[in-house]
Formats: C-alpha cells, structure tokens, sequence
C-alpha cells in the first residue's frame, strides 16, 4: 500500500493512494481516509462512511489535486466500493463526475431517486447534503468537488449530464490534467489563477458553451487541442479548423490561444507529426517505405517529407534510419524484414 502527498498550506494539497498491491485493500480506505483529512481537508468535502465490505476490500490507485476550495481526483478502483445507507452530513459543494469506464450511482436528495452516470457520462450537481453512492469495480472516474459560489447560481436544482467528450470536458479534463502536474510547484499567484480557470471552465460546463474572451482558459484550450490532435495525427481532416470545430470555438480563439503559450497550431501538428515518423524509423520492426511513411503523416509526397525531415532534424529520413541501425532507406525501400504492398 502507498500513500503520499505535500502538506496542506491553506491553498493547495496533494494526496497519491495505492492499495491495490496485494494485501493492501484492508489497510486501503483507512490511509485514503488518513490523506484526505491531512492533505485535502474535510473543509473541502467530508468523506462518508462506507459499507463494511467495501472496508474490508478497498482496491483503489488515484491522486488528488487542491486549490482554493475546490479538489479534483483522479481514481481508478479495481473494487466496488458502497457507501453506508445514509451518510448523514450537510455539505455545500459542487460535485462532478466523469466516468471513462465503469459507472458510478449517486443517491438523491429526499423525494429524487437514484442517478447512474454509465461510462462515457459526465454529471454535475450541487450538494446540500451527503448522501449514499456506490461504484462498480474496475473504475475509471473523475471526481471534481467545487465551491458553489458562482456555481451553485447557474444550477439551482438542476442535474446537469452529457457526454464525457463534449468540448467543455475536453476542456476541464485538459485542465484538470495540467493541475495534477503542477500543482506542487505551484506559487501563490498560480494557485489563484488555476483556481479561477477550474471554476471558470466549471461554469463553462453549467452553462453548455465556453467563454472564448477568458484569457485564464488559453493553457486549457491549448492542451485540449493538443491533446485531440495527438489521437488524429494520422488523420487527413485534421486542421485548425477540424480542432476549433471539435472543441466548439473559433478558429481566431484558438490560434490566439496557442499564441499565448508561445506556439502555432499547424507547426505543432508538424512537429508531432515529424516526432511519430522519426519514431517509426528508428523501430526495429516497422513496415513502412519512406513514401508510406510520408503518405501516413499527411505529407504531400515524399520529397516534401524528406526535405521537412532534414529541416528540422538536421538528417534525412534515410540518414536517421541509417544513423539508428533500422537500415538504408530508398524513398520505397522498407525496413528490414518486411514486405510491401508491393512486394506481397
């Protein structure tokens, strides 16, 4: 079992939990507990109390983030956990769920019955009071606990749900992302203005649309955008315009966004591009000619691949594959030990 985390300064925590290596989970809550009251803060959010399984078989590996008042884990629980029957406890918070796999059953107020958020789902809510959940095994979730201030008047007693790719959680989980990695180098002034993008992006979620003016929410935007384009590098479609378009802003908004970090869009999509080929090359069992690999990256031809290679590597494709032991390449020539459409 392991568990760690920075002390609490008021502004910020950091908590790592682990027990899922074997003969852990009976010890597992007891130290999740322990790390969220020293490094989180009952402030924050109370924990509940839990069934007496789910004591006894607490199988959970995650890390969770504080800034200001709000808290955001990452977990992944290998057990279903349960939670008493009734909690007990006011609480007055904003509460988020997104599920990537697994589900995740929220009790609801007196008179409201349950609510299932499936893989694939987000919910958001308001909480006025603690109430019962459980969760299935083998758990993928964020959890995000928010101050409710500026929250709380854009919900009222609406529960808000929808899909967990939607652009304005494309957007918070980019953000969230970048708080779990930074947090604990984090001074004063950068607690507060990740603090005020968090809500602001939480806001963004409430509302269903992004405030493309918020100059806090550009590192955000950026990552999200980095963050699609590194699954659709081999795509032909993607553009600028493919990437606004799926995170539901301008094109002028997000090249003014990645402008403010010191970046371009396209050359960042060359660049990764450029780095996915370069790794293909070097690979002791690739399959691809030079002309498949500049066909695979979108480049115009091979030529254009070959002089776009050079200029930011210094080598030719050829002279790199060359230079790594993968072998002397001709602009159709394949790595050694595979065939070709060609050649089949």
């Amino acid at each position: 079992m392991h568990s760690s985390g920075a002390g609490v300064d008021g502004a910020r925590g950091v908590l790592a939990v682990d027990s899922t290596a074997p003969g852990a989970a009976p010890r597992g809550l007891d130290a999740f507990r322990r790390g969220w009251e020293t490094q989180i803060g009952d402030d924050v959010f109370q924990l509940p109390a839990f069934s007496a399984d789910t004591i006894g078989d607490f199988r959970v590996k995650g890390n969770v983030a504080k800034v200001h008042g709000a808290a955001i884990a990452d977990l992944h629980a290998a057990s279903a956990t349960r939670t008493a029957d009734a909690p007990g406890g006011d609480q007055d918070l904003v509460a988020m769920y997104i599920v990537q796999r697994g589900a995740w059953t929220l009790g609801g107020p007196p008179g409201r019955g349950e609510q299932t958020v499936p893989a694939g789902q987000f919910l958001v809510r308001h909480v006025g009071r603690l109430t019962a959940f459980e969760t299935t095994a083998h758990l993928t979730a964020k959890f995000l606990v928010l101050p409710p201030g500026e929250l709380k008047p854009l919900l009222g007693n609406r529960v808000i749900t929808g899909p967990a790719d939607s652009a304005e959680i494309r957007l918070l989980t980019a953000l969230t992302d970048m708080i779990h990695a930074t947090v604990a180098d984090l001074g004063p002034a950068g607690v507060e203005a990740t603090h005020g993008a968090l809500i602001e992006l939480a806001k963004a979620v409430a509302k269903g649309r992004f405030d493309d003016v918020e100059p806090r929410l550009a590192p955000a935007l950026t990552q999200a955008a980095k963050d699609l384009a590194d699954r659709r590098l081999a795509d032909p479609e993607l553009s600028p315009a493919m990437l606004a378009r799926e995170l539901n802003v301008s094109v002028r908004t997000l090249h003014r966004a990645f402008a403010a970090v010191g970046e371009q869009v396209a050359t960042y999509i060359r660049h990764r591009r450029l780095q996915e080929a370069r790794l293909a090359l070097a690979a002791p069992s690739g399959r691809l000619s030079i002309s498949e690999l500049a066909a695979h990256w979108q480049f115009a031809d091979s030529s254009h691949f070959t002089r776009t290679f050079k200029k930011h590597y210094g080598q030719t494709p050829t002279e790199y594959a060359r230079s790594t032991g993968a072998a002397s390449l001709s602009p159709n020539s394949h790595l050694p030990g595979h065939g070709s459409a060609e050649s089949a």
